[in-house]
């Protein structure tokens, strides 16, 4: 085994990826597959995860993909996801908690319903799907290893801003303080806690901004660095958390956002 394999390598661990059938929980799957990972893609469209577990089969990695559908939006959707992923493994090494919604709307017009559905699916979901696999997670864990647990954050969680998408912005923030409070509690279980807050990354929820080069260059002029997210950026943070690399690292909120976490519009003496 080389230096970085033995630093970087996910080879034989099982992991679940939610909302993987598009955007970042797509990239953070094919790193995994890439690195040697068996994975399980579940979001609520089947066939899509279905087609995209083939597609990373057909990369020739050493790791392999496994489509099926995965609603977490309600109490018996994500008793029948625990259900299927138990069905294939009695352990889990790698859980991440991708699968999110957003809505966009002003302020004067933004509907009661739109503040539940958000926060349902990227809060309460999190937390009710990660206690149902604990057991799994537990069994998996070492000292020398633990189980790994990433939740999507968001800069937005991060940074004072809506742009509309109040309830979409709450939630982020609740996941973040909710990563930690869940890190402090799973440390001595062996499982660490960490969550990506990404900024502006091509995907199907920012299809509306960044779906075409002229519309992706535009965001990335609000970006320090000048560029929107790649997918080698959550390959990176991916591979890190969840290997022998990131084993000391536990309730982090790791900014994928090229600066925009530390952007601000303050001065205090230069003009």
């Amino acid at each position: 085994m080389t230096y970085l394999d033995e630093l970087f390598s996910v080879a034989g661990k099982r992991a679940l990826v939610t909302g993987a059938a598009t955007g970042i929980g797509r990239m953070a799957a094919t790193a995994l597959v890439q690195a040697g990972a068996d994975v399980m893609i579940a979001s609520r469209k089947g066939a899509d995860c279905e087609r995209v577990a083939a597609e990373l089969n057909a990369l020739g990695a050493p790791g392999k993909a496994e489509g099926f559908a995965g609603d977490v939006s309600s109490e018996a959707g994500i008793a029948a996801l625990v259900g299927e992923v138990k069905n294939r493994t009695d352990r889990l090494n790698i859980l991440i908690n991708n699968a999110g919604v957003s809505w966009g709307e002003p302020l004067e017009s933004f509907p009661y319903h739109a503040w539940s559905k958000v926060m349902n699916v990227n809060v309460t979901a999190v937390f009710h799907l990660t206690r149902e696999l604990l057991p799994l997670l537990e069994k998996a864990a070492s000292d020398a290893d633990p189980a790994r647990v990433i939740n999507l954050g968001s800069v937005m969680g991060t940074q004072p801003l809506a742009d509309d998408a109040y309830s979409y912005t709450a939630s982020k923030a609740a996941v973040h303080h909710l990563t930690r409070t869940l890190a402090g509690e799973f440390a001595k279980r062996g499982i660490t806690v960490n969550a990506f807050a990404p900024g502006p990354f091509q995907s199907r929820m920012t299809a509306f901004a960044t779906g075409t080069e002229e519309k992706a260059e535009r965001v990335a002029s609000h970006v320090p660095i000048g560029r929107i997210g790649a997918p080698g950026d959550i390959a990176g943070a991916t591979l890190y958390l969840c290997s022998r690399a990131g084993s000391y690292v536990t309730g982090a909120i790791l900014p994928i956002d090229g600066g925009q976490s530390v952007q601000h519009g303050m001065t205090l003496f230069k003009e």
